[in-house]
């Protein structure tokens, strides 16, 4: 998840990775844990701070070039700035010519 601002950096950057197979974007909305209490308990959806998922699905020997680009890329020092999640991917099916896993990114 990444500041919204940041998104055309980001692009760039990930773009000039060699073979970078590519991602979808989705806004979305939350908060973290730096509210006092008296913000938490007041919180009001209209509050949630707008953000940016990203999703990419890259074969594993691309994954730590991809993170650090992402995180280098996204970085203000601000707070809100956003995280990285880091899973295996266990199947992929591409619809359109029914290739499986690495073909199929």
């Amino acid at each position: 998840m990444i500041q919204p601002f940041m998104l055309n950096k980001v692009t760039s950057a990930l773009e000039a990775i060699e073979d970078f197979p590519g991602m979808t974007v989705t806004e979305v909305r939350g908060f973290g844990r730096r509210r006092n209490r008296v913000e938490q308990r007041a919180l009001q959806i209209d509050e949630f701070k707008e953000k940016l998922l990203l999703e990419i699905v890259t074969p594993s020997n691309k994954v730590q070039q991809i993170v650090e680009t992402l995180v280098r890329a996204a970085h203000t020092g601000n707070d809100g700035d956003g995280k990285v999640f880091v899973w295996p991917v266990e199947d992929a099916i591409r619809i359109q010519t029914g290739e499986k896993d690495e073909a199929a990114l």
